[in-house]
């Protein structure tokens, strides 16, 4: 044995060729934490000053490669001075440059996935040899961030500067086949004879077959284009990726300068150019929002897999009510390998959902994502039915009736009476309490919430909500069926609108607010979009459907009459009198027509502003500003009073449900995290300045506190 250490071990194989092992102790990956590279620097040492080694084969002793660095490392690093991150990225690239100038060839043997400083330590190989089956990539933009291990570097230098755009701004994994028509390994071989092709390159290098010193150099020197293919390299990239990433992302455009930036420079000054770079943008509040959205994301997952345990097996799950809804549920159990009954009374309304399931599945096969034989096997997998009959098989019943309480009841007791006394039954509900639905139920036990969102295959969270005789087995069973689906599963605590809207609603409750005085709707509507919204609300009242506004207004308002019960006649109210539901009726705030792909696209409507009229009580002027604050402290309040009443178990929970479930900005990272960014003091400051708006905008006596201790919602 060479070296030894907790993370990597190097020892001879044959022939002076010696193996270079990560193998990170106690983690089913391995990961460049400090621990890691500190014994990187270590063995890479004991190989210079070993005389008998004459080749070094980098390998895995996981399933994976190396995921990348340890991102829950990355919050306290992100915090130190700027300089201390430019320091701490140069001295982790003097490892990987050591590595790379051994005077032996190296080959890194590239198994499962080698992402952000996994490939990059593959880059400072002079040779990569890749399973059929993994991938690599450079993933750090969706954190914010571009690679700092010498991605920027060493990647253009490699592959060519168009596809180390490409790369490193999509931020995409990379399978074999395109890795090796691209150039990034020179080798793709079948999994089970990856080391054995990998010490075969070894000995080629050593024997003098293959050069491996020619192959090191270009890493060291300049970007071989002149300048004018500089230029248009970069400036075309630079403009179309702003293009793509918009305003608020800067991490792919940055990643582009930089690439420019050390174009004309060798190895050391390139490095030197890449950790100022990085360092800039891990200070920068999108990198901390999405940081630690990866990391909610993380503990949400852990979570989940706690009910593992507890859970029932789903091998047939049931839909009842076919339509939009019923379909794209449907269709994404059947995607996901559970076979699905799909029930509806009305025939038209099986049909609808075929329909949906069959348009999502041919999407897929059109854009390559699936073949023709996959599209007719899960298709297959949705059963549709007018009876019963099959309902004794079913394991978990997702019922998505209208949502109208007395028919929920009548479904729900209808369906109990034809499962099994094990079936767990849930209801795809928006708004009503199920501890109320469960009054049905003979066996409540067996019965909770499982909310999917708008479009179903589309949006990630599923809200599973636990009613007062929930069990701890069905909130288990629906937790796994969710995760198996795909989704996103947050556990909440039943309440009228439970987490996302009840959230959502205040939201709209600040928006009805201002064309109440006098705003203009399409205004606030650029302007929310510009803060980072997917739509501004106008938009989202049209696609939700006023009708679906309407009553979850009503249901809210009885909820918490307090703040949310509106006596004045609103914008909603005057739409839906006037019919105009949106997307659904061709109008609601805009007009609605059809583009030449066969989707709706808005146009302005005079008819809407004249009807607006009525409703308009006053005329204020409002600065940008105002507008985003007097939609943004209603949401972020009763977000603050969710994670207060217990709702939900934690604000890591809270802040994923509204990105997840309603498009909250990720690079905002949430309403809780967005409260932190602006300081707690400062939010509970805002909110006081709208004191005259009613109890809405009121921050509570625990956030009160928060500002008065300097606390945070996440450390």
């Amino acid at each position: 044995m060479i070296y030894e250490g907790k993370a990597i071990t190097v020892q001879g194989l044959e022939d002076g060729i010696v193996e270079l092992r990560f193998d990170l102790q106690g983690e089913s990956v391995n990961k460049f934490n400090s621990a890691t590279l500190s014994e990187l620097d270590a063995a890479v040492q004991a190989i210079q000053n070993n005389a008998d080694v004459k080749g070094v084969v980098v390998t895995s002793g996981k399933d994976v490669f190396i995921v990348g660095a340890d991102i829950t490392e990355f919050v306290s690093t992100f915090k130190l001075p700027e300089e201390d991150l430019v320091a701490g990225n140069l001295s982790a690239n003097k490892i990987f440059n050591a590595f790379e100038d051994l005077n032996v060839p190296t080959v890194a043997a590239i198994n499962g996935i080698a992402l952000g400083g996994g490939l990059e330590m593959c880059l400072a190989a002079d040779f990569r040899v890749m399973a059929a089956s993994a991938k690599i990539g450079l993933p750090e933009v969706k954190l914010g961030i571009y690679p700092g291990f010498g991605g920027t570097v060493r990647l253009p230098r490699i592959i060519g500067v168009d596809n180390a755009i490409e790369w490193i701004c999509g931020g995409t994994e990379q399978r074999a086949d395109k890795a090796l028509k691209a150039g990034a390994v020179d080798a793709v071989v079948a999994d089970d004879k990856l080391k054995a092709a990998a010490i075969d390159v070894i000995k080629r290098a050593i024997a003098g077959e293959l050069d491996y010193k020619a192959k090191r150099q270009p890493k060291l020197e300049k970007v071989k284009l002149n300048t004018i293919e500089q230029m248009m390299a970069f400036e075309t990239s630079k403009g179309f990726v702003a293009g793509q990433a918009g305003p608020n992302y800067p991490a792919p455009v940055e990643a582009i300068k930089t690439i420019q930036k050390a174009a004309n420079h060798g190895r050391e000054k390139a490095l030197e150019i890449e950790a100022a770079g990085f360092a800039k943008l891990a200070k920068t509040s999108v990198a901390a929002s999405l940081v630690g959205l990866f990391l909610n994301d993380q503990v949400l997952k852990h979570k989940a897999k706690k009910y593992d345990k507890q859970a029932a097996d789903v091998n047939l799950a049931a839909v009842l009510g076919a339509g939009i809804m019923g379909g794209g549920i449907a269709y994404q159990s059947a995607v996901k390998g559970t076979p699905i009954l799909m029930k509806d009374i009305r025939e038209e309304g099986i049909q609808l959902g075929l329909d949906e399931a069959s348009k999502l599945l041919g999407k897929r096969v059109a854009k390559g994502r699936m073949k023709p034989e996959q599209m007719a096997k899960a298709l297959n997998a949705i059963r549709p039915t007018m009876s019963y009959g099959d309902f004794k098989e079913v394991d978990l019943v997702v019922e998505a009736v209208v949502e109208n309480p007395k028919v929920k009841h009548a479904v729900l007791a209808e369906v109990e009476g034809q499962v099994t006394e094990d079936t767990i039954i849930t209801s795809n509900t928006s708004t009503i309490s199920i501890t109320y639905l469960a009054e049905a139920l003979k066996r409540p036990e067996n019965f909770c919430g499982m909310h999917f969102f708008n479009p179903v295959h589309m949006m990630p969270l599923v809200e599973v909500i636990r009613g007062e005789k929930s069990s701890e087995k069905a909130v288990a069973t629906t937790v796994a069926y969710a995760k198996k689906m795909g989704k996103t599963p947050v556990v909440v605590n039943d309440c009228p609108g439970f987490l996302v809207n009840r959230v959502l609603f205040p939201y709209f409750g600040g928006f009805a607010r201002l064309i109440g005085m006098g705003a203009d709707f399409q205004r606030v509507d650029k302007i929310m979009e510009k803060f980072g919204w997917p739509m501004g609300p106008a938009y989202l009242m049209d696609v939700v459907g006023m009708d679906t506004g309407h009553h979850g207004r009503d249901v809210m308002a009885e909820g918490y009459p307090d703040r949310m019960a509106d006596k004045t006649r609103t914008a909603v109210d005057v739409m839906y009198d006037a019919g105009r539901l949106g997307q659904k009726t061709g109008s609601g705030f805009y007009a609605y027509e059809m583009d030449k792909k066969g989707k709706p696209k808005k146009v302005v409507d005079a008819k809407a502003y004249e009807l607006l009229k009525e409703v308009v009580l006053e005329q204020r002027e409002f600065t940008d500003e105002e507008i985003i604050e007097i939609m943004m402290v209603p949401l972020c309040l009763e977000t603050v009073r969710c994670l207060e009443d217990g709702v939900v178990e934690s604000a890591a929970d809270a802040d994923m449900g509204l990105v997840y479930g309603i498009g909250f900005p990720p690079f905002r990272g949430g309403a809780l995290r967005y409260i932190d960014t602006l300081g707690v003091a400062e939010f509970v400051a805002i909110a006081d300045k709208y004191a005259e708006f009613g109890a809405m905008y009121a921050p509570t006596e625990k956030l009160r506190e928060m500002a008065k201790n300097g606390q945070k919602f996440f450390g």
